[in-house]
């Protein structure tokens, strides 16, 4: 403390340092949060449509197939057979490191992640209004 500055000046002067410091502190932690909310935003809106896609595809791929099937059973017994055999080929489940995945789960977890960028940008927008 300066002996030449008034005591109430000197208290000021550290409630304003204080202040200051806690205000930088308080931005730091907002900036980290907005920082892994908007990342976490765009991770979401990369996979969500992927997954989404992929799991409509493979739910919609035995329907297709059987479709085909239908139709080539009148015209050639070699195509029959040919398509029935894509038909058995393509699996209701794939069990990939523990992990199993079906085309209904991956239309879940496309839609889990959309509702997560949502409330990514949702929380997003309240860390960076609360800088």
């Amino acid at each position: 403390m300066d002996p030449r500055m008034p005591l109430s000046s000197q208290s000021s002067a550290a409630s304003r340092s204080g202040a200051s410091g806690f205000a930088l502190v308080r931005t730091a932690i907002w900036s980290v949060c907005y920082f892994a909310f908007y990342f976490v935003q765009q991770i979401a809106e990369l996979f969500a449509p992927l997954l989404l896609i992929a799991g409509v595809a493979w739910a919609a791929l035995p329907a297709l197939v059987g479709a085909l099937s239908k139709s080539a059973a009148s015209a050639d017994p070699q195509a029959r057979d040919a398509i029935a055999n894509v038909a058995s080929a393509i699996p209701h489940h794939l069990v990939i490191a523990g992990h199993d995945l079906t085309a209904s789960g991956l239309i879940w977890d496309g839609i889990m992640l959309m509702a997560l960028a949502a409330a990514g940008a949702t929380l997003a927008t309240l860390a960076g209004r609360s800088m």
